[in-house]
C-alpha cells in the first residue's frame, strides 16, 4: 500500500481553488486502487494535512499525472504559502477495528 500526505499552509481560497480541488478529489477517487483519505488541521499552526491511500503505486502515479493536479501544482502559490508532500509505502497497519479508517479493510502485518 502507498500513501501521499499533502501538508500545506493556506493563504485565501477562491472559486478557482475550490474548482480544482473538487476535480483533484474526483480524480483521486477514480484512480486505480484508491482506498480513501483523511484530513487533519493543526489549530496552533494553521497547517492542514490531507492523506490519501492506495493499494498500489499505480493509482498514486495516475493522480500525480492528472491534468487538474498538474495545474494546481503550477498555481499553488496563488492559494498556499507553502507545502510539503510525503510519499510513503505502508509496511504495516493494525488496530482494534472499532474506528472508521480507509485502511481497515486492508489491514495487514508484514514482519
Amino acid at each position: 500500500m502507498y500513501s501521499a500526505t499533502f501538508i500545506f499552509e493556506t493563504k485565501q481560497f477562491d472559486d478557482e481553488f475550490h474548482r480544482l480541488d473538487a476535480l483533484i478529489a474526483t480524480a483521486a477517487k477514480a484512480s486505480e486502487g484508491y482506498l480513501g483519505e483523511e484530513a487533519w488541521e493543526d489549530v496552533k499552526t494553521g497547517r492542514i494535512s490531507n492523506v490519501y491511500y492506495w493499494s498500489s503505486e499505480q493509482g498514486l502515479r495516475q493522480l500525480m499525472a492528472h491534468p487538474s493536479h498538474l495545474e494546481a501544482k503550477r498555481r499553488y502559490s496563488e492559494w498556499l504559502t507553502g507545502y510539503q508532500v510525503i510519499i510513503s509505502q505502508v509496511i504495516r497497519t493494525y488496530g482494534d477495528k472499532t474506528m472508521r479508517h480507509p485502511l481497515i479493510q486492508a489491514e495487514s502485518f508484514i514482519p
